[in-house]
């Protein structure tokens, strides 16, 4: 049975669309006379925010505009400084992207009546939940465990922030733990942790709309990013996708079933 859900924080219980990181890495490249493109900065989503940085300081466009502006590709040393202007104006933001997304609430409340633990991970450090957790609580979310990529040996797709979570919350094996994101990333690492991976899409990073645009898709829009983004989530180890993160609730049942036939992740 399952024992522990590990959710993500931004685009998958709070911060519909996933904004902030992306608010914050376009003004950081913009002050320096570089467009870095909406995927450019949403590819590696998920990540520690230093990495995160350096993976769109590689993305071939950024690099070419950097080289062409600067006659180099970016250093370690301008990374270092970028990173530096990066946190303090990540944080004059966050707090502006801390409510649940639709759902959200309703889902910890079944989860918690059904004795499930909650567990999260993260892009963020510390620092930076220090200003997200509080404001989601002010909404209602407060989870009972959260890990931040500067709190464990490394970020994703490395395991070790849900194994942290894991020693935490007193839960094991790891068979009955999910953990639950919006990104490539997540993927990677809950594969990597040896648990069950669930993908969600709407809300999230990888379609990177807000709950308007969502609303205003089509039909055969809404299926078409469905079909792809899926396919991103699934190639990246995901056990099994939802359409939003409400959805989560029916999975858990599921897996429930297929571990009593002793079926493993």
């Amino acid at each position: 049975m399952i024992k522990t859900v590990i959710l993500d924080w931004a685009g998958t219980v709070v911060d519909y669309g996933s904004f902030a990181p992306v608010e914050a890495f376009r003004r950081l490249f913009e002050e320096r006379g570089i467009e870095a493109s909406s995927k450019a900065i949403r590819k590696p989503m998920g990540r520690m925010k230093k990495d995160h940085l350096r993976d769109i300081c590689s993305d071939p466009d950024v690099s070419a505009a950097w080289q062409a502006k600067y006659g180099s590709a970016p250093s370690e040393c301008d990374i270092d400084d970028m990173y530096e202007a990066f946190e303090p104006m990540l944080f004059s933001i966050l707090h502006q992207f801390a409510a649940p997304v639709p759902g959200a609430l309703k889902l910890i409340a079944s989860l918690r009546g059904q004795g499930i633990t909650i567990g999260t991970t993260t892009g963020y450090t510390r620092p930076m939940m220090d200003i997200i957790a509080p404001e989601a609580a002010k909404h209602g979310y407060s989870p009972d465990s959260t890990v931040t990529p500067d709190e464990a040996a490394e970020g994703r797709p490395h395991p070790w922030m849900i194994f942290r979570n894991a020693e935490r919350l007193g839960t094991y094996p790891m068979s009955a733990i999910v953990k639950c994101g919006d990104t490539e990333a997540d993927m990677r690492e809950g594969r990597n942790a040896g648990v069950w991976s669930v993908g969600v899409i709407f809300g999230g990073n990888e379609i990177g709309l807000t709950q308007a645009e969502t609303a205003a898709l089509t039909p055969a829009e809404k299926e078409r990013l469905f079909v792809e983004v899926s396919e991103r989530l699934m190639q990246a180890g995901a056990h099994y996708i939802i359409r939003e993160i409400g959805e989560l609730d029916g999975i858990i049942s599921h897996i429930n079933e297929r571990m009593k036939e002793g079926e493993q992740p």
